[in-house]
């Protein structure tokens, strides 16, 4: 108590000194200052909310002296600390309204939103992963898709970035058991590599990266198109063409797929088969 008293109590003077006076401007740069060795006193001390409010007070000061890049870095120190603050409550299974986890989306969206401003999408792509990563490892998977979505939408100028955002979305959406959606994404991420994927002179084929990713998303999709077990009639051609290339009856050697290995292959087109067979030898 004696820590969160002395905590207010250099708060206060802090901001009182932002107070405008009369034929007297406030000197803000200080404040800022100021707030932030604050923030560092609180966070060595253990005390992670309070060094996150003052990272706050100090964003707000960056703001109004139009330093974007110390505003951003402030908003992502609190957002930092708020989270780290809700993982020790969860960690003592402290009873509460995850107000620490609000508080560090609301940092954590205002952080992106001035660096999409400072024209700088890789940072504001990077914030975004880190706040999925942290939902997901929260077991919200739900909550963490939306930010694995926008990473990937910044990352356009990146395509191997933007693939893995799309993956970690995809297994989002699995974890949430919407397994339309996840075909949906591994499908246009499948895409993707097609169209913007380094390949093989004079090929279809990707190298590289692009290969592992191609062949994972085959691999997903095969197994989700055989959970789903969509009507032909519902089967979108995408997905007919892919369940083709593992049907028997339509086996060709020369045409196997050539981003998988001839086992994996093999055991693809096995438990198609099976899946496809199970109602008949059922009956």
């Amino acid at each position: 108590m004696a820590a969160e008293g002395d905590f207010l109590m250099r708060y206060r003077a802090v901001s009182n000194k932002l107070k405008k006076r009369f034929l007297r401007k406030p000197n803000v740069a200080e404040a800022s200052e100021q707030f932030g060795q604050l923030a560092k006193e609180l966070k060595q001390q253990d005390c992670l909310q309070y060094a996150a409010f003052c990272d706050l007070a100090m964003a707000r000061c960056e703001q109004t002296l139009f330093n974007a890049p110390g505003e951003a870095l402030a908003l992502t120190d609190a957002a930092r600390l708020f989270l780290l603050s809700e993982k020790e409550n969860r960690a003592l299974q402290a009873p509460g309204f995850d107000e620490h986890l609000q508080a560090a989306l609301n940092c954590y969206s205002f952080a992106i939103k001035v660096y999409i401003e400072m024209n700088q999408p890789v940072m504001a792509a990077s914030l975004s992963l880190e706040l999925g990563n942290a939902l997901k490892e929260m077991n919200r998977p739900g909550e963490a898709i939306v930010h694995y979505q926008r990473a990937a939408e910044l990352q356009t100028q990146q395509p191997i970035e933007s693939l893995l955002s799309m993956g970690e979305m995809a297994t989002c959406k699995i974890l949430t058991r919407d397994y339309d959606g996840a075909l949906a994404v591994l499908t246009e991420m499948q895409l993707m590599c097609q169209e913007r994927g380094l390949q093989l002179p004079g090929t279809s084929t990707p190298v590289g990266a692009f290969l592992d990713i191609v062949a994972k998303c085959e691999i997903s999709r095969v197994i989700l198109l055989m959970l789903l077990e969509p009507p032909p009639q519902k089967l979108l051609p995408e997905h007919a063409q892919t369940l083709e290339r593992y049907a028997w009856e339509s086996f060709d050697p020369h045409s196997q797929v050539t981003f998988l290995p001839e086992n994996v292959f093999l055991l693809l087109q096995s438990v198609v088969v099976c899946v496809m067979c199970w109602p008949l030898m059922s009956g």
